[in-house]
Protein backbone atom coordinates (compact mmCIF):
# COMPACT_ATOMS: atom_id res chain seq x y z
CA UNK A 1 0.00 0.00 0.00
CA UNK A 2 1.29 3.44 -0.94
CA UNK A 3 1.83 5.75 2.02
CA UNK A 4 1.85 9.56 1.85
CA UNK A 5 5.29 11.00 1.34
CA UNK A 6 4.39 14.51 2.52
CA UNK A 7 3.33 15.57 6.02
CA UNK A 8 -0.31 16.69 6.09
CA UNK A 9 -0.54 20.46 5.84
CA UNK A 10 -2.38 23.03 3.82
CA UNK A 11 -0.89 23.61 0.40
CA UNK A 12 -2.35 25.98 -2.10
CA UNK A 13 -1.95 27.23 -5.63
CA UNK A 14 1.36 26.56 -7.38
CA UNK A 15 2.82 24.80 -4.33
CA UNK A 16 -0.04 22.32 -4.24
CA UNK A 17 0.05 21.69 -7.97
CA UNK A 18 3.81 21.10 -7.90
CA UNK A 19 3.40 18.65 -5.01
CA UNK A 20 0.70 16.77 -6.93
CA UNK A 21 2.85 16.56 -10.06
CA UNK A 22 5.88 15.44 -8.05
CA UNK A 23 3.74 12.71 -6.48
CA UNK A 24 2.48 11.67 -9.93
CA UNK A 25 6.06 11.42 -11.21
CA UNK A 26 7.15 9.39 -8.16
CA UNK A 27 4.18 7.07 -8.58
CA UNK A 28 4.91 6.68 -12.29
CA UNK A 29 8.52 5.71 -11.63
CA UNK A 30 7.50 3.35 -8.82
CA UNK A 31 4.60 1.50 -10.45
CA UNK A 32 4.57 2.31 -14.16
CA UNK A 33 1.80 3.90 -16.20
CA UNK A 34 -0.39 0.81 -16.48
CA UNK A 35 -0.69 0.33 -12.70
CA UNK A 36 -0.88 4.00 -11.79
CA UNK A 37 -4.28 5.35 -10.74
CA UNK A 38 -5.61 8.71 -9.70
CA UNK A 39 -6.25 7.19 -6.28
CA UNK A 40 -2.64 6.04 -5.86
CA UNK A 41 -1.32 9.49 -6.80
CA UNK A 42 -3.69 11.16 -4.36
CA UNK A 43 -2.58 8.82 -1.59
CA UNK A 44 1.09 9.45 -2.33
CA UNK A 45 0.46 13.21 -2.33
CA UNK A 46 -1.42 13.00 0.96
CA UNK A 47 -4.58 14.57 -0.42
CA UNK A 48 -8.05 13.67 -1.65
CA UNK A 49 -8.74 12.40 -5.15
CA UNK A 50 -11.14 15.29 -5.81
CA UNK A 51 -8.15 17.65 -5.65
CA UNK A 52 -6.66 15.84 -8.67
CA UNK A 53 -9.88 15.76 -10.65
CA UNK A 54 -10.33 19.50 -10.23
CA UNK A 55 -7.12 19.93 -12.24
CA UNK A 56 -6.91 16.92 -14.57
CA UNK A 57 -9.77 15.02 -16.15
CA UNK A 58 -8.03 11.63 -16.13
CA UNK A 59 -4.70 9.94 -15.56
CA UNK A 60 -3.60 10.56 -19.16
CA UNK A 61 -3.79 14.30 -18.65
CA UNK A 62 -2.17 14.02 -15.23
CA UNK A 63 0.75 12.02 -16.60
CA UNK A 64 1.33 14.46 -19.47
CA UNK A 65 1.38 17.28 -16.94
CA UNK A 66 3.74 15.33 -14.67
CA UNK A 67 6.17 14.65 -17.53
CA UNK A 68 6.01 18.29 -18.60
CA UNK A 69 6.58 19.43 -15.00
CA UNK A 70 9.56 17.12 -14.53
CA UNK A 71 11.19 18.34 -17.72
CA UNK A 72 10.64 21.98 -16.79
CA UNK A 73 12.00 21.58 -13.24
CA UNK A 74 15.01 19.43 -14.16
CA UNK A 75 16.61 21.48 -16.89
CA UNK A 76 20.09 20.79 -18.12
CA UNK A 77 22.67 23.57 -17.79
CA UNK A 78 23.47 25.14 -21.13
CA UNK A 79 27.24 24.89 -21.75
CA UNK A 80 29.38 27.81 -22.89
CA UNK A 81 32.76 26.32 -23.83
CA UNK A 82 33.71 29.00 -26.32
CA UNK A 83 33.25 26.89 -29.46
CA UNK A 84 30.22 25.41 -31.21
CA UNK A 85 31.81 21.96 -31.25
CA UNK A 86 32.55 22.09 -27.54
CA UNK A 87 29.06 23.34 -26.75
CA UNK A 88 27.40 20.62 -28.82
CA UNK A 89 29.53 17.85 -27.32
CA UNK A 90 28.85 19.06 -23.78
CA UNK A 91 25.14 19.68 -24.37
CA UNK A 92 24.48 16.34 -26.03
CA UNK A 93 26.50 14.45 -23.40
CA UNK A 94 24.59 16.12 -20.57
CA UNK A 95 21.30 15.55 -22.36
CA UNK A 96 22.02 11.87 -22.83
CA UNK A 97 23.06 11.32 -19.23
CA UNK A 98 20.33 13.38 -17.59
CA UNK A 99 17.45 12.47 -19.86
CA UNK A 100 17.92 8.69 -20.18
CA UNK A 101 15.68 7.87 -17.15
CA UNK A 102 13.15 10.49 -18.25
CA UNK A 103 12.87 9.07 -21.77
CA UNK A 104 12.67 5.52 -20.47
CA UNK A 105 9.67 6.46 -18.34
CA UNK A 106 8.09 8.59 -21.07
CA UNK A 107 8.48 5.79 -23.62
CA UNK A 108 6.91 3.28 -21.25
CA UNK A 109 4.01 5.64 -20.59
CA UNK A 110 3.40 6.17 -24.29
CA UNK A 111 3.60 2.46 -25.10
CA UNK A 112 1.24 1.67 -22.22
CA UNK A 113 -1.54 3.80 -23.64
CA UNK A 114 -0.79 7.48 -23.25
CA UNK A 115 -1.16 7.88 -27.02
CA UNK A 116 -4.45 6.01 -27.14
CA UNK A 117 -6.58 9.15 -27.18
CA UNK A 118 -5.53 10.09 -30.70
CA UNK A 119 -2.24 11.80 -29.78
CA UNK A 120 0.79 11.20 -31.97
CA UNK A 121 4.24 10.72 -30.40
CA UNK A 122 5.21 14.12 -31.84
CA UNK A 123 2.26 15.80 -30.12
CA UNK A 124 3.18 14.15 -26.85
CA UNK A 125 6.81 15.28 -27.30
CA UNK A 126 5.76 18.86 -27.97
CA UNK A 127 3.46 18.84 -24.93
CA UNK A 128 6.17 17.45 -22.65
CA UNK A 129 9.10 19.54 -23.88
CA UNK A 130 7.24 22.74 -24.75
CA UNK A 131 9.14 25.70 -26.17
CA UNK A 132 12.26 25.16 -24.07
CA UNK A 133 13.78 22.76 -26.59
CA UNK A 134 13.69 25.52 -29.23
CA UNK A 135 14.75 28.51 -27.13
CA UNK A 136 17.69 26.78 -25.44
CA UNK A 137 18.90 25.29 -28.71
CA UNK A 138 18.67 28.71 -30.34
CA UNK A 139 20.76 30.26 -27.56
CA UNK A 140 23.57 27.77 -28.18
CA UNK A 141 23.62 28.46 -31.90
CA UNK A 142 23.25 32.21 -31.44
CA UNK A 143 26.47 32.27 -29.45
CA UNK A 144 28.26 30.48 -32.30
CA UNK A 145 26.76 32.97 -34.77
CA UNK A 146 27.94 35.90 -32.67
CA UNK A 147 31.45 34.41 -32.56
CA UNK A 148 31.45 34.15 -36.35
CA UNK A 149 31.54 30.35 -36.44
CA UNK A 150 28.28 29.95 -38.36
CA UNK A 151 25.74 32.05 -40.21
CA UNK A 152 22.29 31.36 -38.80
CA UNK A 153 20.64 33.09 -41.73
CA UNK A 154 21.73 30.29 -44.07
CA UNK A 155 21.03 27.22 -41.88
CA UNK A 156 17.61 25.52 -42.01
CA UNK A 157 15.86 25.01 -38.68
CA UNK A 158 15.77 21.26 -39.29
CA UNK A 159 19.58 21.18 -39.39
CA UNK A 160 19.83 23.07 -36.10
CA UNK A 161 17.44 20.62 -34.45
CA UNK A 162 19.13 17.56 -35.93
CA UNK A 163 21.69 16.73 -33.19
CA UNK A 164 19.11 17.02 -30.43
CA UNK A 165 16.56 14.99 -32.40
CA UNK A 166 19.16 12.28 -32.97
CA UNK A 167 19.95 12.09 -29.26
CA UNK A 168 16.23 11.86 -28.41
CA UNK A 169 15.86 9.11 -31.01
CA UNK A 170 18.74 7.12 -29.53
CA UNK A 171 17.40 7.59 -26.02
CA UNK A 172 13.97 6.33 -27.04
CA UNK A 173 15.43 3.38 -28.94
CA UNK A 174 18.06 2.28 -26.40
CA UNK A 175 16.79 3.77 -23.11
CA UNK A 176 20.35 4.48 -21.97
CA UNK A 177 22.88 7.33 -22.29
CA UNK A 178 24.67 7.59 -25.62
CA UNK A 179 28.26 6.44 -25.96
CA UNK A 180 30.83 9.19 -26.46
CA UNK A 181 31.76 7.82 -29.88
CA UNK A 182 28.15 8.22 -30.99
CA UNK A 183 27.98 11.80 -29.71
CA UNK A 184 31.24 12.73 -31.42
CA UNK A 185 29.97 11.19 -34.65
CA UNK A 186 26.74 13.20 -34.47
CA UNK A 187 28.70 16.41 -33.98
CA UNK A 188 31.73 15.85 -36.23
CA UNK A 189 30.35 13.67 -39.02
CA UNK A 190 26.81 14.99 -39.33
CA UNK A 191 26.17 18.42 -37.83
CA UNK A 192 29.33 20.47 -38.25
CA UNK A 193 29.73 19.65 -41.95
CA UNK A 194 26.17 20.90 -42.46
CA UNK A 195 26.51 24.15 -40.56
CA UNK A 196 30.13 24.85 -41.55
CA UNK A 197 30.45 23.14 -44.94
CA UNK A 198 33.66 24.90 -45.99
CA UNK A 199 35.55 24.41 -42.72
CA UNK A 200 37.40 21.45 -41.32
CA UNK A 201 35.88 19.96 -38.17
CA UNK A 202 38.90 19.30 -35.98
Amino acid sequence: MVTPTNPPRRRRGAELEAALLDAAWDELTATGFAKLTMESVATRAGTGIAVLYRRWANKDELMLAALEHYGATHRIDLPDTGTLRGDLLAALTAMGEARAPFFAIAAAAVSSGLAAAGRTPAQIRDRILGDQRHTRMRTLYQRAHDRGEINLDTIPAAVLALPFDLVRHDLLMNLEPLKQDRIRSIVDDIVLPLVRPTEATT
